[in-house]
């Protein structure tokens, strides 16, 4: 399986030819080890500003599978004592709202409250 994020769309043709693409930028199949070296080459050389992120079966491992990623990915790859993790980036704070009243809710099946009403 190949992940790609921010991809070229001649990188997802020539990846098309090999593997089957569910979801757009989400390729999966079964290659040889040679063949999945080969589109790894192939994805690293053409990821540009793009990240790439493969997973393999592998049974020697104690996950079942291996996993490698170039570029600068939304998600990252953590090896946690030999457990392959993924990490995601923290969520982005909101501003708060400095006024001393609680928000509004409207919720559905609600009258607003009238004018005078409070």
């Amino acid at each position: 399986m190949m992940i790609l994020e921010k991809a070229s769309t001649s990188l997802k043709g020539e990846l098309s030819r090999w593997l089957n693409e569910p979801k757009s930028g989400v390729f999966v199949g079964n290659v040889s080890a040679r063949v999945r070296d080969e589109l790894w080459a192939l994805a690293v050389k053409k990821a540009k500003d793009g990240s790439v992120m493969q997973v393999w079966t592998d049974t020697a491992c104690p996950q079942g599978y291996r996993c490698r990623s170039h570029g600068k990915a939304s998600r990252q790859i953590v090896d946690f004592e030999g457990i392959a993790l993924m990490r995601s980036p923290p969520p982005k704070k909101r501003p708060r709202k400095q006024s001393g009243e609680p928000p509004q809710l409207d919720l559905p099946g609600q009258d607003p409250p009238a004018e005078g009403d409070t």
